[in-house]
């Protein structure tokens, strides 16, 4: 698998990583009777594979009509494996699994304890792994019609950066972070417990001073749990902890948030600016992608869509 798949996977995954252990219980499975719901130029998108896209938009904390978006992104990624499909480009099996194996290494599980977390989610690791290929493949395409950049290699993107001018290579900033989660069980959810966790974090959050006793300030609190989100680098991080991470001090914390699994927040154990071939890369991409690189792909899309025969059942 190239690295602009791994890119790609990255930046939006990474908020389901961090989602998935305490997300289970909310999270329901697709155990409907398979009906089919819309026709996409004659392959079929079944009522299961709406249910498991909305578990996985709920792993990534999705707000809004869930069903809605799952049924309009499962329009898109069918245009778009058909597309690639047609174009010879579409990512083996072998390049799927090889990346669900890494993925499951890069967040420390075995791709069985992956499997067993996605089946508890509702999502599946099929569904996961048709998402995967549609991320691996339709890099390829834009590549291969000139519009996307999903080919360039890492250095191929350092020249690109030097030849806008930029003399040194670029540069972004690596954390180390850990997560702190006091638990409101979903059964249990009311505003004043919801308040009154969010004071007890409040207090242990004003008394952080970095990760080394992090666990130990924690040891005996009821119901708290602490996650090692590990080393992050900018570009990766979740749009909804982004600002405030990139706010805190380092050996703070972000304010508290109250989540669909309690009271939350991030502490920064460490940033560090880093210079590299990999910092150039993942910035000249994000800023690429910021910049509007993608129009190319949502017009490329949007034609595939005017041409195509959908039928919604």
């Amino acid at each position: 698998m190239n690295f602009p798949a791994i890119f790609r996977l990255t930046g939006l995954l990474l908020a389901v990583v961090v989602a998935l252990p305490l997300s289970l219980a909310s999270t329901g499975s697709a155990r409907a009777a398979s009906e089919i719901k819309i026709i996409v130029n004659k392959q079929a998108i079944t009522s299961v594979d709406i249910a498991r896209r909305v578990a996985f938009l709920r792993l990534q904390r999705t707000s809004g009509n869930l069903a809605s978006k799952a049924r309009e992104q499962l329009i898109e990624e069918a245009l778009k494996l058909q597309e690639a499909a047609r174009m010879r480009v579409l990512a083996s099996d072998s390049q799927v699994d090889a990346s669900f194996q890494r993925f499951a290494d890069s967040n420390k599980m075995t791709p069985k304890q992956l499997t067993q977390v996605l089946n508890q989610a509702g999502v599946t690791p099929k569904h996961f792994k048709s998402f995967i290929r549609v991320q691996m493949s339709w890099p390829q395409v834009m590549g291969a019609i000139g519009g996307g950049g999903g080919g360039l290699s890492t250095q191929d993107l350092v020249t690109k950066m030097l030849e806008r001018g930029d003399n040194n290579k670029a540069s972004t900033t690596e954390y180390i972070l850990q997560q702190i989660i006091f638990v409101v069980p979903a059964n249990k959810r009311s505003n004043s417990l919801l308040n009154a966790r969010k004071r007890e974090a409040e207090q242990l959050r004003g008394r952080i001073q970095g990760c080394d006793n992090s666990a130990s300030m924690i040891t005996g609190l009821r119901d708290v749990s602490m996650r090692q989100l590990g080393r992050i680098m900018q570009p990766q991080l979740p749009l909804d902890w982004k600002t405030q991470v990139e706010k805190a001090p380092t050996g703070g914390a972000t304010t508290t948030r109250i989540t669909e699994r309690g009271v939350e927040f991030i502490i920064i154990c460490s940033a560090k600016t880093v210079t590299d071939d990999v910092a150039a890369e993942m910035v000249f991409r994000s800023e690429n992608e910021e910049a509007g690189e993608s129009e190319e792909a949502k017009k490329y899309l949007a034609e595939l869509r005017k041409r195509a025969v959908i039928a919604n059942k």
